[in-house]
């Protein structure tokens, strides 16, 4: 069995929180693979990457995606580079894909720049700019669908998802 939704996008797109939603309002399970491999590793994503490197990391991710897309009845979020692995690719292949597109204002305002996350340490704004504009065409080809998460809020994200799966909410289901 498939998960009913991959969610993917940048840092600050909503991954987690419209994943969350997403599974709650299709009453289903929720997988973050960040936070899987945190839990697995004891350790967060940043000291990941500091003690081990990023190539360690990156070996980490694919193997959890690998396993979360054997999930079955599951929301699945990826972290914002996972889609950019050549195998991760290919396990996506024939998923549904959710594309959380995000501009520079509203990711700043989600995630605030701060440099919690490792590759926006040095420059937060220009390195951002600089991974979407090279991640974009990666995140677009591999989305089945994609929303525009600009100015809005997560119900309204998360009704759009739902309504592009062709499913009813949980709730609907019960009335």
């Amino acid at each position: 069995m498939r998960p009913l939704a991959v969610v993917i996008g940048p840092p600050g797109a909503g991954k987690s929180t419209v994943g969350r939603r997403l599974a709650a309002a299709l009453g289903v399970r929720w997988h973050d693979t960040d936070s899987a491999i945190e839990a697995a590793q004891g350790a967060t994503i940043s000291d990941l990457f500091v003690d081990h490197g990023e190539a360690h990391f990156r070996a980490l991710e694919r193997a959890e995606v690998a396993h979360a897309l054997t999930g079955g009845d599951v929301v699945v979020s990826l972290g914002g580079g996972a889609p950019m692995d050549p195998e991760t690719q290919t396990l996506l292949a024939g998923h549904t894909v959710v594309f959380l597109d995000v501009g520079i204002a509203d990711a700043a305002r989600r995630i605030g720049f701060e440099g919690n996350r490792p590759l926006l340490m040095m420059n937060p704004r220009a390195s951002w700019t600089k991974m979407m504009n090279e991640r974009r065409d990666t995140y677009q080809r591999l989305a089945t669908i994609r929303v525009d998460t600009a100015g809005r809020k997560p119900a309204e994200i998360v009704a759009e998802v739902v309504a592009a799966l062709g499913r009813t909410t949980a709730t609907e289901e019960q009335s």
